[in-house]
């Protein structure tokens, strides 16, 4: 159970656990990878939910986060003895039965409905009025449902200590901490440091890129 969208860190994870579970099936509310990204999946089709089906539900799928908890209880897992969520928003609220195993590798509990709220609605320009009131009332539902889904979780693995530490404040769950894997021949040990900053991150709010921009106005942005 994944959210594949393009290759980045989770992909990465979803890849080790194809390699430890050669034989398992894949489900993820939109797959949206090219010919090209999906190389990790080995061949193997993904089974979607209906969103994959929406109008641009494919490449705009984040318009349609208020059918994401619907869409993913509507898969059947029922045969499989083992599950394995890879979540950072909706995977982990799949519907697991008391017989099944649900482990569930959590990139964080759903930033923009936790601790992260307020600056993803200043981000959004939705501090105030209705549609201000509209996405609080949803954010609240979320926190909800997260919260709720958490109990069906058997084992959760964090992917650092800060995100097991954000798993105890949202879910009061104790988290595992594995580290994601890094190809370590990708990179070298440099004698002389060059002079200057390298900031590689996806373009997204809570990576605070501005931020970082406005304290090293001579670096090299590479948005992933």
């Amino acid at each position: 159970m994944t959210g594949c969208r393009f290759t980045g860190g989770p992909e990465r994870v979803l890849e080790q656990i194809i390699k430890a579970y050669p034989d398992s099936d894949i489900f993820s509310l939109v797959d949206g990878l090219t010919s090209t990204e999906r190389h990790f999946l080995g061949g193997r089709p993904v089974n979607t939910s209906f969103v994959q089906k929406l109008p641009w539900g494919r490449t705009k799928y984040r318009h349609y986060f208020p059918l994401m908890p619907l869409a993913i209880e509507q898969f059947d897992l029922s045969s499989y003895d083992l599950v394995l969520s890879s979540s950072y928003a909706f995977a982990k609220g799949v519907i697991t039965g008391p017989d099944q195993l649900h482990i569930c590798y959590c990139h964080s509990p759903i930033r923009f409905a936790w601790d992260l709220q307020h600056q993803y609605l200043e981000e959004a320009h939705l501090k105030k009025g209705f549609g201000s009131l509209v996405t609080r009332s949803f954010l609240h539902y979320m926190r909800l449902w997260d919260t709720r889904t958490s109990a069906g979780v058997d084992s959760f693995i964090a992917n650092s200590c800060f995100v097991a530490r954000r798993i105890e404040k949202a879910y009061r769950r104790n988290a595992e901490v594995i580290y994601p894997s890094i190809e370590c021949s990708d990179f070298s040990v440099q004698a002389e440091k060059e002079d200057f900053y390298l900031t590689a991150s996806r373009l997204v709010p809570y990576k605070k890129i501005p931020l970082v921009l406005e304290a090293f106005r001579a670096c090299l942005i590479v948005g992933l």
